[in-house]
């Protein structure tokens, strides 16, 4: 039976300009990061306190080889979308979208999309509860 997302894969170009922008940017931690024998550079990202592995990076170790499996978007719950989009605005990170949408579904909710630095679609989503 399967009970939980364990992680969402993410191809990245520079693996260390991507820890920085999940780290300094979202406030994940790096809980691992290893470089296997085929050349792939894998790292770990979790939230603090917690042991869940949210994001798996995967770093391309050849250019000529395209991403197998496309993700179209990673959600990021938040209390405040508002002032989410506003400081993410004062990072310089690129927006998707300048102003939170509210959408009818799950009772109601908000979201925002912006991008990562490998151009990945980014989404920050708040229950209207």
């Amino acid at each position: 039976m399967i009970h939980k997302l364990e992680h969402i894969g993410i191809m990245v170009k520079d693996m260390d300009r991507s820890v920085r922008f999940y780290t300094e940017t979202l406030g994940l931690q790096l809980r691992g990061r290893e470089k296997l024998g085929d050349g792939v550079e894998l790292g770990f990202l979790a939230y603090p306190g917690t042991d869940n592995i949210v994001l798996e990076l995967i770093a391309r170790w050849r250019d000529d080889l395209p991403a197998k499996g496309n993700v179209d978007h990673v959600a990021f719950t938040v209390t405040d979308i508002e002032a989410e989009v506003e400081r993410l605005k004062g990072l310089g990170v690129e927006m998707i979208d300048s102003a939170p949408k509210e959408l009818p579904i799950c009772g109601g909710v908000k979201i925002a999309f912006f991008y990562g630095p490998d151009g990945e679609r980014l989404e920050l989503f708040q229950y209207n509860r």
